[in-house]
């Protein structure tokens, strides 16, 4: 079997949120770059689960960036991937992206592409589906368990109000979340290994990306507290009317 997991670098969560160029480039001077949780906790890890179930599996990773991803992708491949694909090109469209890695998962007859449910940066949870529509795939979102027998899967996803149980049969695409698989840390061998693991650099596919930043803005600064005496309901009901007007 042959999964393709989808990597992408995010900033740390620590990380101070600035832009410049007038507010429409995030701005990455001194922000620590991290591979997307959703990505690497639950993506990858599931899949390198189904690897030690069926040595032999074959996973790949792919990203769509630039040479700064790329101590990112070892990172990953240091966790358990065996080879790497990077598509060199930097863009925040959804619909690019998607289209590189469609265009990847074409190329290499992959049974199984996983994604992370949405990146924690831009939180558009949209690559995941478009990759199924491109491909023409079935596409399970928001799994939170993922079981396979043969060619057939069993996925249990979150619903409003509760879980849905669902099967489907390779090849298709999965957006993976919390619940998928447990956070591993790469070990010695896993660095030392993924030091000569295949990277492999390709130019973009030309597509058209169908939406461009028009600005970034921080949210307004909280407000003060004011603190209300407990024997004073009346003042908290007055402020929450005419200030907040909650009521």
């Amino acid at each position: 079997m042959k999964i393709l997991v989808c990597i992408s670098k995010t900033p740390d969560t620590t990380a101070k949120i600035a832009f410049t160029d007038n507010n429409t480039k995030f701005a990455e001077n001194g922000v620590q770059w991290i591979i997307n949780p959703y990505d690497e906790w639950y993506a990858l890890v599931r899949a390198i689960e189904l690897k030690e179930k069926d040595p032999g599996t074959v996973i790949h990773l792919v990203t769509v960036g630039e040479a700064d991803t790329e101590p990112i992708i070892r990172k990953a491949l240091a966790l358990g991937g065996d080879e790497a694909i990077r598509v060199n090109a930097s863009g925040a469209d959804s619909f690019f992206i998607a289209s590189q890695i469609a265009e990847i998962a074409r190329q290499g007859g992959y049974d199984l592409i996983f994604t992370g449910k949405e990146t924690i940066d831009y939180n558009s949870a949209a690559v995941g589906g478009m990759i199924a529509e491109l491909l023409q795939l079935p596409y399970i979102s928001l799994a939170v368990k993922f079981d396979l027998e043969g060619s057939t899967v069993t996925a249990t996803r979150e619903i409003e109000g509760g879980e849905e149980i669902v099967q489907a049969s390779l090849p298709l695409v999965v957006s993976c979340q919390k619940g998928m698989a447990e956070q591993r840390i790469p070990n010695m061998k896993g660095i030392m290994s993924a030091r000569t693991k295949p990277l492999k650099v390709v130019e973009p596919v030309a597509v058209d990306p169908l939406t461009t930043i028009a600005g970034f803005e921080t949210p307004p600064p909280k407000a003060g507290i004011k603190m209300i005496p407990a024997d004073n309901p009346a003042e908290l009901i007055r402020l929450l009317h005419e200030e907040a007007k909650l009521i």
